[in-house]
Parts: structure tokens; C-alpha cells; sequence
């Protein structure tokens, strides 16, 4: 009997303590729910991982697995076809630049004053064709010697100085002496690789004779790639520049912009004497342009303030190739500008327009809750 009664006590205790922690788990567990913070990270990670693709994809059988596979080498096929479909389109670009060649050619003969347009050449009807009319018959009226005035002008004065300084993207990277470089250039060209050739523009900047530097012809380059990556091949997009390489500029005795000479005092440790050096820093200029920071070769990466400049170095070099040189006349007059403006406002625009909207629905929320 005293062994039962022990047996029914020890059953009781388990079976209290039982009780007890359960009314333990269970006040905590209110106490937890209670907690809007907690709530709110447990809906998080339950959302998050309901509705990740991967974890959604896994629940699938093996068969439905193994064929998604299938699909993803596919994937890959369709991403190696693409890249030869832009390495073709390279090679039309090469083709039509050659056709456009003679046009820029003459382009340039105006600008410099080598060629003066013939009478249907220069005929252009333009938009506010009457208000230039009455534009052109008061100057008509004025007594002046325009054969005289006509003399002294030669081609179009700061053609694509002008266009530096309208363009914000490469106004920023023009310093004041800078400019007197600048205004002796005399054209921009691009240049595509050879047939056969890994896959690359050059832009070539042609400069008068001048006394900054001696080269006539400086030159920048731009080394694509139209390949997927190996280790990720869905990350594909077309064509991307991957390096970029200048040219050495022969300037001409102190007339080099890219370094400036400081003057630094030191003090010699033993004697305490102090001496005056001079030693030259580098100085932000746009012919900094032509000494690209290089990628490194042996898989290491750059800062991220290297990075940044790269980056910007090949935005600037697609923004020359695809839209300066093809269009250097609407960005000398401001209209191609313009036209980038508005497309920039009209996409500002529309954030606005939606960002109103998400205000409207929370003051009408507001004004129907009863709690405000």
C-alpha cells in the first residue's frame, strides 16, 4: 500500500508541474501576442517565407524539379543566342557608321570653315519660320556692313565647346582652363572594331594646332563584352563596356592642365632647418578623361569610389557614341537638351501625380476613423 500511495504522489506531482508550465507557456505566449513589434516580425517572416519563389518551388515534386531545370538550360541557349544577335548588331552599326561618315565629314567642313554650304543646302524651314521673317526684315533694315562683319566669322565660332557647355554630364568636368583647350576642337568621331575583331568603340577628338599640347588627334576606347557571365548567365542585357583605355597627351612646357605645382615646406629632423619644395599633385580637368582608372586584370576589385568614376567614365563614353556625335547640331542649338528635359518631366510628373493620390487615400482614411 505505502509503495501505491508513493506511485500516486509522484503521478500527482509529474502531473502539477505539467499543469504549471503549460500555464507558464501559455501566459507567455499571450504576453508575446500582446506585443504589436513582435507580431509584426512574426507576420514578416511568415510573409517572407510563404511567398519566397525558391521555398514555393521546392514544395513542387522532383519530376516538376527536374524539368524547371530543363527550362533554365534553355534559358541559357536563348541568353548565348542573344549575345550573338548584338555582336551582329555591331557589326550593322560598323556597316550604316560608314554610311553617316560622308555627312559628318561635310559636317565638319562647315564647322571649320573649310566648305560653305550651297544655297539648297542651307535652306531649312523652319517651325517659326514668320517670326523669323520679321526678325529678318528689321535686321534688314539696320545699315550695317554685313560683307565686312561676314569676313571676320570662319565656319560655326565654339561649335562643340558649346555643346560641352550645355550638356550638364560633361559641363561638370570642364574646369575654366579647360576652355581655351576645348575651343580648339574641331570634331568628335566614333570609331567601331574591325571584323573579326573583340567587340569596341573608339572616340577620337580632333584639335587644331594649338599650345597646350601637340597631339592633333587624341583618343579614348572602350572594350565590350556581348557574352554571358559563366557564373551567371541569367544576368544577361546585351552588350556592356568592361574596360576603358586612353592615349598619352604631349603637352607642351607648362601647359599641362591635369597637375598642378605646389609648394610644401619640411623641416629637417636633426638641424631644424626648414626648406621650400615644389612637387606636382594631380588637378581635376576634362583631359583626365583620357587617363581612364584601369580594371584590374587580376580579379581584384576596385573601391568603391573607383568603381563610381568607372562607371561614369563608361556612361559618359556611351552618351558621346550614341547621342553627342549622331546629334551634335540639336545639342549645339539646345533643342535635342530640351527634348531630355521633357522626357525627365514628364517621369516626375507621374510620381507626383501617384504620390497625391497615396495622400488623398490616407486623408480620407483619416477622416473616416473614428479614433482621430
Amino acid at each position: 500500500m505505502a509503495d501505491n500511495s508513493k506511485t500516486e504522489d509522484t503521478a500527482s506531482d509529474s502531473l502539477e508541474a505539467a499543469k504549471n508550465a503549460t500555464n507558464k507557456k501559455e501566459k507567455l505566449a499571450d504576453q508575446v501576442m500582446q506585443n504589436p513589434q513582435v507580431l509584426a516580425a512574426l507576420q514578416e517572416r511568415l510573409d517572407n517565407t510563404s511567398l519566397t519563389p525558391s521555398s514555393y518551388i521546392e514544395t513542387f515534386p522532383k519530376a516538376v524539379i527536374r524539368r524547371i531545370d530543363a527550362l533554365k538550360k534553355l534559358q541559357v541557349k536563348c541568353a548565348h543566342i542573344e549575345a550573338k544577335f548584338y555582336e551582329e548588331v555591331h557589326d550593322l552599326e560598323r556597316k550604316y557608321a560608314a554610311l553617316y561618315q560622308p555627312l559628318f565629314d561635310k559636317r565638319r567642313e562647315f564647322i571649320n570653315g573649310e566648305a560653305e554650304p550651297t544655297d539648297a543646302e542651307a535652306e531649312w524651314h523652319s517651325e517659326n519660320e514668320d517670326e523669323e521673317k520679321l526678325a529678318g526684315d528689321l535686321k534688314n533694315a539696320v545699315v550695317i556692313d554685313e560683307k565686312a562683319e561676314e569676313t571676320n566669322v570662319k565656319g560655326i565660332p565654339d561649335f562643340w565647346f558649346t555643346i560641352f557647355r550645355n550638356v550638364d554630364m560633361l559641363s561638370e568636368l570642364v574646369q575654366e582652363y579647360d576652355e581655351p583647350i576645348l575651343k580648339h576642337l574641331q570634331d568628335i568621331k566614333v570609331k567601331f572594331s574591325e571584323p573579326g575583331q573583340p567587340m569596341s568603340f573608339s572616340l577620337e577628338f580632333h584639335f587644331g594646332p594649338n599650345d597646350y599640347f601637340s597631339n592633333s588627334v587624341l583618343t579614348k576606347t572602350y572594350k565590350m563584352k556581348s557574352e554571358p557571365d559563366k557564373t551567371d548567365p541569367f544576368s544577361f542585357e546585351g552588350p556592356e563596356i568592361v574596360d576603358c583605355e586612353g592615349c598619352t597627351i604631349d603637352w607642351k612646357k607648362g601647359k599641362n592642365v591635369t597637375v598642378k605645382t605646389i609648394k610644401k615646406k619640411q623641416k629637417h629632423k636633426g638641424r631644424g632647418t626648414v626648406r621650400t619644395i615644389t612637387k606636382q599633385v594631380p588637378n581635376d580637368s576634362f583631359f583626365n578623361f583620357f587617363s581612364p582608372i584601369k580594371v584590374s586584370g587580376d580579379g581584384e576589385s576596385l573601391d568603391e569610389d573607383s568603381e563610381f568614376t568607372l562607371a561614369a567614365d563608361f556612361e559618359i563614353g556611351h552618351f558621346f557614341r550614341e547621342r553627342i556625335v549622331p546629334r551634335a547640331v540639336l545639342y549645339f542649338t539646345g533643342e535635342a537638351i530640351e527634348d531630355d528635359d521633357n522626357f525627365e518631366e514628364d517621369e516626375e510628373g507621374e510620381e507626383e501625380e501617384l504620390e497625391g493620390e497615396e495622400e488623398g487615400e490616407e486623408e480620407e482614411d483619416a477622416e473616416t476613423d473614428p479614433k482621430v
